[in-house]
C-alpha cells in the first residue's frame, strides 16, 4: 500500500510540476510602462487596451501645447483624462479630464491647481492595462479599462468629503461642451474641439457606484448651482458623494464619437457589473496573448524588458474608432457603420509605414486587413486617402502619401481581404493629386526648392510610394499604370548629385542648391542629407549612381562617425535614431557586401539608444514606430524597403525567439553564443541547410522554420559578400529620363517659342501639338520651335537601349484677357477677417467664425495677436492700368492661396518654411478680385504679395493698388 501511495504521490509531483511548466508566462510583468517617459519618448504609462479606444492615463502638465500629458521629472497631477498619443509630437487629444478630491469645498468656480495633488513615484503601480497612484492627498486611484471604457477605482480616506472634479474644457481647443445630470447615478456630456484634429468628438457616459449629492458647474469661468444641464466652451464641475457610505467610489466611464448613446451602448456592452479586478484581468489576459505573439529566450531581463515594453508600444495604436455597434464618425463628419471591418484611427503613418505596419503583416495580418479597410473608409468618406488620420479628420501632416506603402506591402506579401480595385484607384488618386510640390513633380520629375520646402524629401518620399503603386500595378497585371509609375519611381535620381554623393535640392531651371551645406538645409523634413540617404527601393540604383560599393560604403562610413550635434538625442554621427528617416540607414551595407557593419551598428543602437528607464528611448515613439525598429533588430532583419518580399539582415539580439504566426506555424530564431562580445554572425542555417544570404523572404517566415545564426566576436567580411548573397532592390528595368521644356511661355501674348530637352545622353524626343499620344511615327525633335496659338504638347522620350519614357503632357496658352469688374465709390484698403486657433490647411478657415474683421491697408499679418496658430482671410479689388500677362509671387510659410476673380492662381499650402510660390493670369484695365488666405502654424511668420508685368519690374503689391 504504502508503494501504491508512493506511486500516487510522485504521480500527482510530476502532474503539478507539468501544470506549472506548462503555464504560460505572465508577460505583462516584463513590461515597464515607463519606459518613455521622460525626455522625448512621449509616452504615457496610463490603462490602455491592445489597440483600444481608451488610454486612461494621468496628466501631470496643464500646458495645452506640450507634446505630453505625463513627465517622470513631474510631481504633481492634475488629473486622469481619457485620451492619449502614443509618443507623438502634437499637443493633442488627453479628452475628459477627471480628479478625485476629499475634504474641498467653497470654490465657487472650480480650478485645476486646487484640485490637483502631488505623487511620489513610489507610489505608483502600472502594467498593461492597469494604472494605480496613492496621491498625497491620501485618494487611492487605480485605473483600468476595455476597448471603449475606462474604470476608475478611488479609495478615498475615511470620514473625508469625498468628490470628483470634472475638466471638459481642458486641454485647450474647445468649441462645443455639454454636461449633463441623468439621474443621480449617471452623468453624461460631449467634448467637441478644434485643435491637430480639425473637429473632434468625444461623447461620454459616466457612472457611479454611489449616488450624487451635489452637482456643481461652471460655465465659462461663471459659477452655476442646482443646474442639471450647462452648455459652453468652458465647462467644469464639481460632483459630491455621501462619505458616510463607504470610502471606494467605483466610477465607469464609455466614450463615443458618435453620440452619448453610443457610449452608453458600449459602457452597458463592455462593463456591465462594478467587478473592477474582473475587468483588469480580462484586460491583463488580452495584453499577454498580444505580447506572447512573440516569445524572447536569454540575455538579461533589462534587455527582455525593453523588447515587452516595444511589443507594448507597439500594440497600442492604431486606435478602435467604433461604438459596439458598428457605427463611427467619418471624414465627412457623418455617421457610417463599419460593415465588415473594424474601423481604426491614429495611423502616423509617416511614421508607422516604416517598420510598424510591416511588423503586422507578420504577426497580425486579421487587423493588417482592417487598417486598410480604414484606410478606404476613410478615401470613401474624405475623398483620398489619408497621411495621418485622427479621430475622423484629416490632418495632412508630413509628406508623401504613405498610406500606398501599407497597402502595396500587404499585398505584395498575399494579404488581400480587401477590394483591391479600390485601393488601387485610391492609390493612383493620390499620386496624381496637385498638392504639396506634386505638380512640379510631375512635369519636372522632381521638386524645385524655391517652390517648395521639403523639396528633396518629398521627392524621394514621392519617388518611394510611386515605386509601390507600380509594385501593385506589377502584380495586378495593370502593366499600363506600371510604366508609369516606374518611371515615377526613378525620379530620386534627378536629385542625385554626383559630387557630393548626396541628394541636393534643385530650382525650378535645374540649377542645384548653393552653397550646399549637408548638415543643414531647407530642402529636407526633419533631418539633412545625410539623413535623407533615402531610396530604399534602389538601392541598387542608387550604389550605381555612386560609382560603386567602395563609394556608397565611404558615405555610409561618414554619416555614422561625423561629428554630431551634442544636443540630439539619439545620435551616432549623422544618424539620429530619434527620428525616423534614419532607421533604415543601418542596413544598407548589407547591400554592398558588409553585413557586418550593419551587424555592429544595430547592436550598438539596440543597447545603447534604448534601456529600460524612464527617459530610454532617443526619440518620440510615433505611434509604435521606435519601438517596430526595435522588435525588427532584436530578431535580426528589417523591412528596408515596405511592398518588397525581403527583410535585410541584422544580427539577433536574444538566444531565441519563437514568432507565433496566426497561420498556426511559428518561425524560430536561434542565435548560439550570443553575448555582449559575440555580436558579429559568423554562419547560418535556415530549415538546416547553410545560409548564405544577407536577407530572408516574407514567404520564409510565413512557412514557418528554423533559423539558426552561429555568434562570433570578430566580423566575418566574406559572409554574403557575393552579390547574389546580398539584399536586391525591386525597381525594375531602367528608363529614359522625363522629357521637360527648357523654355517656353506658358501663358503668352503673340506667341511663344518651346524648346526641349532629355537628361539621358542620345535619347530622341518625339512630340506632338494636338493632344495625340506621341510615339517613334511623330515630330522628332531637332530644334526650338515657336506656336502662335494654344496648344497641347505631349512629348515621350526614346533610347536604344533604354525603356523609353512616359508621356508628359503640357499647356500653352495663348492669353485670354479677363474682363475687369464695375467698382463704384472704390477706397484704398481691402476687408480682412481674422482667426486665432490650429489651422490644418487654408481650407479650414472657411469652416470659421472670425475673432476680428475690418479694412487693412494691404496684405499684412504684423497686426496678429500671436506668433502662431492664426490665420487671415483678405478681399478686396486689385486695380489694373494696362492689359497685360501678370504675374503674381506669394511668399509665405505654413500655408496661403491666392484667387483672382475668384480662381485660385497659387496654392502654396502644407510648406513649413518661408517659400514664394508663382501664378500667371491675363487681365485687362480695371478693378479685379482679389482673395487672399494665410495660415500660421509655428514660428517664422511671413507673408509677402509681389507682382510683375511687362511694364513693370517685380514688386510688391501696395496699398495704392488695392481697394474694395
Amino acid at each position: 500500500m504504502k508503494i501504491v501511495n508512493l506511486l500516487i504521490f510522485s504521480l500527482l509531483i510530476l502532474t503539478l510540476v507539468s501544470c506549472k511548466s506548462n503555464k504560460k508566462k505572465d508577460l505583462t510583468k516584463l513590461v515597464d510602462v515607463f519606459i518613455g517617459t521622460e525626455s522625448d519618448g512621449n509616452t504615457f504609462p496610463g490603462a490602455s487596451f491592445p489597440f483600444g479606444a481608451i488610454q486612461l492615463s494621468p496628466d501631470t502638465r496643464l500646458d495645452p501645447t506640450a507634446h505630453k500629458a505625463y513627465n517622470y521629472s513631474d510631481s504633481i497631477i492634475y488629473g486622469f483624462s481619457h485620451t492619449h498619443l502614443n509618443g507623438v509630437g502634437e499637443p493633442e487629444y488627453k479628452d475628459i479630464l477627471f480628479m478625485p478630491f476629499a475634504g474641498k469645498k467653497g470654490k465657487s468656480i472650480p480650478d485645476n491647481n486646487f484640485f490637483a495633488s502631488g505623487f511620489k513615484h513610489e507610489n505608483e503601480q502600472a502594467e498593461p492595462g492597469y494604472y494605480s497612484v496613492k496621491l498625497d492627498n491620501q485618494i487611492n486611484v487605480a485605473l483600468t479599462v476595455t476597448e471603449r471604457c475606462g474604470f476608475h477605482k478611488y479609495t478615498f480616506p475615511r470620514n473625508k468629503q469625498q468628490g470628483i472634479f470634472i475638466d471638459l474644457a481642458y486641454p485647450s481647443g474647445a468649441k462645443e461642451l455639454f454636461i449633463t445630470k441623468v439621474n443621480e447615478f449617471e452623468i453624461e456630456g460631449l467634448r467637441r474641439s478644434h485643435g491637430w484634429a480639425y473637429n473632434q468628438y468625444v461623447y461620454f457616459v459616466a457612472r457611479f457606484s454611489k449616488p450624487v449629492t451635489s452637482f456643481q458647474t461652471s460655465v465659462n469661468k461663471k459659477a452655476l448651482t442646482d443646474l442639471n444641464h450647462a452648455e459652453g466652451k468652458s465647462i467644469k464641475s464639481i460632483i459630491y458623494f455621501d462619505s458616510q457610505n463607504k470610502d471606494e467610489l467605483l466610477v465607469k466611464i464609455g466614450l463615443s464619437a458618435v453620440s452619448t448613446g453610443g457610449a452608453r451602448k458600449n459602457l452597458d456592452k463592455e462593463i456591465p457589473d462594478w467587478d473592477f479586478n474582473k475587468i483588469k484581468n480580462r484586460t491583463s489576459k488580452a495584453w499577454n496573448n498580444e505580447l506572447g505573439k512573440i516569445e524572447i529566450e536569454g540575455r538579461s531581463e533589462e534587455l527582455q524588458k525593453i523588447f515587452y515594453t516595444s511589443m507594448y508600444h507597439a500594440f497600442l495604436s492604431p486606435d478602435l474608432y467604433e461604438d459596439v455597434d458598428k457605427q463611427y464618425r467619418g471624414i465627412d463628419g457623418e455617421i457610417h457603420t463599419a460593415n465588415a471591418f473594424t474601423n481604426y484611427t491614429v495611423f502616423s503613418i509617416w511614421d508607422t509605414y516604416r517598420a510598424l505596419h510591416p511588423l503586422f503583416t507578420i504577426i497580425d495580418q486579421k487587423r493588417t486587413n482592417d487598417f486598410i479597410k480604414s484606410l478606404l473608409a476613410k478615401y470613401d468618406d474624405g475623398g483620398h486617402l489619408p497621411m495621418w488620420p485622427l479621430a475622423g479628420n484629416y490632418t495632412d501632416d508630413m509628406l508623401g502619401y504613405h498610406a500606398v506603402s501599407i497597402i502595396a506591402d500587404a499585398y505584395i506579401k498575399g494579404i488581400r481581404n480587401f477590394d483591391t480595385e479600390k485601393a488601387f484607384q485610391a492609390m493612383k488618386e493620390i499620386a496624381n493629386m496637385d498638392r504639396l510640390g506634386l505638380k512640379y513633380y510631375k512635369q519636372l520629375a522632381y521638386i524645385p526648392f524655391d517652390r517648395q520646402g521639403e523639396s528633396v524629401s518629398k521627392t524621394l518620399e514621392y519617388c518611394y510610394d510611386d515605386w509601390c503603386i507600380a509594385q501593385t500595378a506589377k502584380g495586378m497585371e495593370k502593366m499600363a499604370d506600371y510604366n508609369i509609375f516606374n518611371q515615377r519611381a526613378h525620379y530620386y535620381e534627378n536629385v542625385f548629385d554626383s559630387t557630393s554623393n548626396l541628394f541636393r535640392g534643385k530650382d525650378i531651371n535645374r540649377k542645384w542648391l548653393s552653397p550646399f551645406n549637408p548638415l543643414k538645409n531647407s530642402a529636407y523634413s526633419e533631418g539633412n542629407a545625410y539623413q535623407y540617404l533615402y531610396a530604399p527601393h534602389d538601392i541598387d540604383g542608387l550604389i550605381k549612381l555612386m560609382g560603386g560599393d567602395k563609394n556608397f560604403t565611404d558615405i555610409l562610413d561618414t554619416l555614422f562617425n561625423k561629428a554630431t550635434d551634442k544636443n540630439k538625442v539619439g545620435g551616432i554621427g549623422q544618424y539620429w535614431h530619434g527620428n525616423e528617416p534614419s532607421h533604415h540607414l543601418a542596413y544598407l551595407y548589407n547591400y554592398a557586401g558588409q553585413g557586418w557593419k550593419t551587424q555592429k551598428i544595430v547592436n550598438q543602437i539596440l543597447t545603447e539608444l534604448h534601456s529600460d528607464t524612464p527617459d530610454g528611448l532617443a526619440g518620440n515613439e510615433d505611434c509604435g514606430q521606435m519601438s517596430a525598429w526595435y522588435i525588427f533588430s532584436s530578431l535580426g532583419f528589417y523591412p528596408v524597403a515596405p511592398g518588397q518580399d525581403i527583410y535585410v539582415m541584422g544580427a539577433p539580439l536574444f538566444n531565441k525567439a519563437i514568432v507565433h504566426l496566426e497561420n498556426g506555424q511559428t518561425f524560430t530564431v536561434v542565435a548560439k553564443n550570443r553575448d555582449n562580445e559575440n555580436i558579429y554572425i559568423q554562419s547560418a542555417t535556415l530549415n538546416g541547410k547553410n545560409y548564405t544570404k544577407s536577407y530572408i523572404k516574407h514567404s520564409d517566415i510565413m512557412a514557418g522554420g528554423r533559423l539558426v545564426f552561429v555568434m562570433g566576436s570578430t566580423p566575418n567580411k566574406s559572409r554574403a559578400f557575393d552579390i547574389s548573397d546580398r539584399p536586391y532592390s525591386g525597381n525594375g528595368e531602367a528608363v529614359v529620363s522625363l522629357p521637360y521644356v527648357k523654355t517656353g511661355d506658358k501663358l503668352f501674348k503673340d506667341f511663344t517659342e518651346i524648346s526641349l530637352a532629355c537628361d539621358t545622353k542620345s535619347a530622341k524626343i518625339y512630340y506632338t501639338l494636338d493632344g495625340s499620344e506621341p510615339d517613334e511615327k511623330s515630330t522628332l525633335y531637332t530644334k526650338p520651335f515657336k506656336t502662335d496659338k494654344t496648344v497641347v504638347l505631349k512629348m515621350r522620350a526614346y533610347h536604344n537601349s533604354i525603356k523609353n519614357s512616359i508621356t508628359l503632357t503640357q499647356k500653352f496658352k495663348k492669353a485670354e484677357y479677363a474682363k475687369a469688374q464695375i467698382l463704384k465709390n472704390a477706397k484704398n484698403g481691402l476687408n480682412y477677417q481674422y482667426f486665432e486657433r490650429f489651422f490644418v490647411t487654408t481650407a479650414d478657415l472657411d469652416k470659421e467664425t472670425p475673432k476680428t474683421t475690418g479694412i487693412i491697408d494691404k496684405f499684412r499679418i504684423d497686426e496678429a495677436k500671436r506668433d502662431n496658430y492664426f490665420g487671415y482671410i483678405f478681399e478686396g479689388s486689385i486695380l489694373i492700368k494696362t492689359d497685360d500677362i501678370y504675374t503674381f509671387y506669394l511668399n509665405s510659410n505654413d500655408g496661403s492661396r491666392l484667387y483672382i476673380n475668384d480662381i485660385e492662381l497659387i496654392e502654396n499650402d502644407g510648406n513649413h518654411g518661408s517659400i514664394e510660390e508663382v501664378g500667371q493670369t491675363a487681365l485687362k484695365a480695371g478693378y479685379h478680385k482679389i482673395k487672399l488666405k494665410y495660415i500660421q502654424c509655428g514660428g517664422g511668420k511671413s507673408l509677402k504679395l509681389s507682382w510683375e508685368s511687362s511694364k513693370f519690374a517685380k514688386k510688391e503689391i501696395s496699398e495704392k493698388d488695392l481697394f474694395n
